[in-house]
Formats: C-alpha cells, sequence, structure tokens
C-alpha cells in the first residue's frame, strides 16, 4: 500500500549563497501494509510530521522514494500529485481545517466538488457520508456551532466523501477532550475494520498509538529499530 525506500530530507536556511542544511530524516525504509492502522510516535521536532507531509505531497523528499498503490508518487509533479492525492488519499488534521464559512454539508461536499462529481451524485454521497459520521441532522450548521468532536467527525466525513484507500491523520486527537478522544478512536476502528481503510497516524499521546497496529518510533529524524508491534 506504502511503501517508503531510503528517504531523507532536509531543510535549507538562510539566503542564497549562506544557506545552512538542517536534517530532519534520515534513510527512512518502511513499508505499510493495507488494511493496518500505523502509529508512528517521537518527540517534538523528531520528524514525524514531516514525513506525513512527505507521504501527503505537501514537500517533495531531499532523497528517496515513496511508493502509494504502486506509483512512485515522487515522480510526479504538483498537478499530478494533487489529483493523485484526491483520489487516493484522505487527511484528519488535529485543528480540523473546516472552512469557517461554510456548513457541515458544505465542508464535506468540497473534494465531490473539485472532482466534478455533478450535483445530483454530490447529494446523494455527502448525505450518506454525514449519516455514517453520525452528523446528518447537523448538516446545516457551522463549524462554530458545533463541539470539538462533531467538528472532528466532519473532518473524517470530508477525508472520507471520495472512499479513499488511505488517511493519513495529524494528532487527530489533540484538540479533543478524553471522552471525545476514546469515542474518535473506537470510530476509526470501525472505519477501518468495515471499509478496510488504512491509517497512518501520527501521534504523542499512548492511548492513540494504542488502536495501531504496530507503533513505530522516530527519533531524531531516524526510524528506530524494535519499533512496538501491538
Amino acid at each position: 500500500m506504502i511503501q517508503i525506500k531510503d528517504l531523507s530530507h532536509h531543510f535549507e536556511l538562510g539566503k542564497k549563497g549562506s544557506k545552512t542544511s538542517i536534517p530532519v530524516l534520515h534513510n527512512i525504509s518502511l513499508t505499510i501494509d493495507k488494511k493496518e492502522i500505523v502509529a508512528i510516535v517521537g518527540k517534538s521536532g523528531s520528524g514525524k510530521s514531516t514525513l506525513l507531509n512527505l507521504i501527503g505531497g505537501f514537500m517533495r523528499p531531499s532523497k528517496g522514494d515513496i511508493w502509494i498503490d504502486e506509483t512512485n508518487v515522487t515522480k510526479l509533479n504538483e498537478a499530478g500529485f494533487a489529483d493523485f492525492r484526491l483520489n487516493h488519499i484522505g487527511f484528519i488534521f488535529q485543528n480540523f481545517q473546516l472552512i469557517p464559512s461554510m456548513t457541515a454539508y458544505q465542508n464535506v461536499e468540497l473534494p465531490l466538488i473539485l472532482k466534478g462529481i455533478d450535483e445530483r451524485k454530490r447529494t446523494e454521497i455527502t448525505k450518506k457520508t454525514l449519516k455514517r459520521v453520525g452528523l446528518l441532522d447537523y448538516h446545516e450548521h457551522y463549524p462554530s456551532e458545533l463541539s470539538g468532536g462533531q467538528q472532528q467527525r466532519v473532518s473524517i466525513a470530508r477525508a472520507l466523501v471520495l472512499n479513499p484507500p488511505i488517511i493519513l491523520a495529524d494528532e487527530p486527537t489533540g484538540s479533543l477532550d478524553s471522552e471525545t478522544e476514546a469515542d474518535l478512536l473506537g470510530f476509526i476502528q470501525q472505519l477501518n475494520q468495515e471499509l478496510g481503510i488504512t491509517f497512518l497516524i501520527i501521534t504523542h499521546d499512548d492511548e492513540v498509538a494504542s488502536i495501531g497496529n504496530r507503533v513505530i518510533e522516530i527519533r531524531d529524524g531516524w526510524l528506530m529499530e524494535g519499533s512496538v508491534s501491538l
């Protein structure tokens, strides 16, 4: 499903002629199988979020390759990766990243509009997806009118609406209380089991990591040997 080969990344700081290279990831090789839930843990600054951004195509690696569904996505141009991302990857973020001027329905519908799906089909899919996350009755509410847990469920619905095989989650429960977190983690497991979605979750929370089939640690940009299997 996802195969990472000899991946390294560095950031360059400073002006042209006096740039300093800051290494962030070192020779990461990792395979994530279909239908797995994999948690990647590490301290702040360890490189785990950089890895997620590289897999999601928001940055290009300095070295190495990322294969997703037998496509070497590191060879795609920006437009090509954007199209690939729309069809293959959903995203869940800590701060939800919902558009405040749009209702829950409109936020979930947006990827379908970008995909060019006609209005009748969009309506059918959007309502079905909101029903799956238990928010159909809240479809006219704006993000500011929803609780944190409800906003994250809208975010999940938006990630699900194009039926992606992979969902990347960056600290998905970081803005939630413990009770809402437990509910959301149970829902992620349910989606994994019922729909066969592969989840790659970046977290520093042991409770979140505990739902993973595997827990992988990144320390100072290095993938640690002996990562925990649960």
